[in-house]
């Protein structure tokens, strides 16, 4: 994280949506129409549901107008970049377009903890996880909910709100979505779970996986290029990737970080992460879900460790837990 190539100076730094706000307001109420579009036969995410959420009508999310909000508060538990010494500010959306039979969150993704938000109460979050001084906004599990993200910015900014704005994304992720993020988003943290449709398809239900994470990535690369930090070391733009290595599936990691170094740039931040753990439907089923029904080894994760480095990848957050 030290090479010089990849610190700018904080003072001289401005967060992208402040950057579009001053050039041109109206852009913000052409992108909120535009969301407002999106939601009334809804294409938010992959999944196309059709479903009218301006209506209040649920889809495979089972969130309609206003979006849900489990938590927000200062998180430690984040990388070292995002985190920093006063903590990322870090707002938790209920449910999800994906279904991750081993999801860590289940009681958020799967059953909705969490209360109802307006724009204006969503901009009022914001504002007060940076006066708390968290380092940055970081939208957690925002695929689904992305026109009421937009709808929320401006408010925001009239508000105050002046420091850089984090997606933190499964990687199913809609051209839609991201186009509506484009000069909005300061850094995104997709994190690339699959490579195989087949298990795709068995572990979330979403055979596409793959294809629409590459092509997410590859929007997400355009949009902010590799990670940039502070001399201090805290994370101001680009792409983080995170990985986080199942058992059993070496295979599935050496491709996607394959695909990280030769589309994407041997110059992309990632975080291999070693937590894995059996959780939500996967200790209950065990003859459906067997193989990830453990923690992954040392052995299996230095694997993809040196899967990364073969392939020239060399920005590592590689740390075992």
């Amino acid at each position: 994280m030290s090479d010089s190539r990849w610190v700018i100076n904080r003072d001289s730094f401005t967060p992208a949506y402040l950057k579009l706000y001053e050039t041109d307001r109206s852009i913000f109420s052409d992108r909120v129409e535009e969301a407002y579009k999106v939601l009334r036969s809804c294409e938010v995410c992959p999944r196309d549901c059709r479903v009218n959420r301006m209506a209040d009508e649920h889809g495979v999310c089972r969130i309609g107008r206003y979006a849900m909000i489990s938590s927000a508060s200062p998180h430690f538990g984040e990388e070292d970049c995002l985190r920093g010494w006063r903590g990322s500010g870090t707002i938790f959306f209920s449910f999800c377009n994906l279904k991750c039979v081993f999801c860590q969150n289940y009681d958020i993704s799967w059953q909705g903890s969490g209360e109802s938000v307006t724009a204006k109460d969503l901009a009022h979050i914001m504002i007060s996880l940076q006066q708390r001084g968290c380092h940055n906004i970081n939208f957690v599990t925002p695929e689904h909910v992305v026109p009421q993200i937009m709808e929320s910015i401006p408010i925001a900014v009239e508000m105050g709100l002046r420091i850089p704005i984090v997606y933190n994304t499964s990687g199913y992720d809609s051209m839609h979505s991201l186009k509506l993020m484009d000069g909005i988003v300061d850094m995104y943290m997709p994190d690339f779970k699959f490579w195989d449709r087949e298990f795709s398809k068995l572990y979330m239900a979403a055979e596409d996986y793959p294809d629409v994470a590459r092509i997410a990535l590859k929007e997400m690369h355009r949009q902010v290029g590799p990670l940039k930090i502070d001399a201090g070391g805290l994370a101001l733009r680009g792409v983080l990737v995170r990985h986080l290595v199942m058992p059993d599936n070496a295979a599935n990691s050496r491709e996607i970080l394959k695909f990280i170094a030769r589309e994407l740039s041997k110059d992309t931040f990632i975080n291999i992460m070693d937590q894995y753990h059996p959780a939500g439907q996967v200790p209950g089923t065990p003859h459906k879900y067997g193989k990830i029904n453990r923690s992954v080894t040392r052995k299996e994760y230095n694997d993809v460790i040196n899967a990364a480095r073969e392939e020239g990848l060399y920005r590592l957050d590689d740390r075992w837990r």
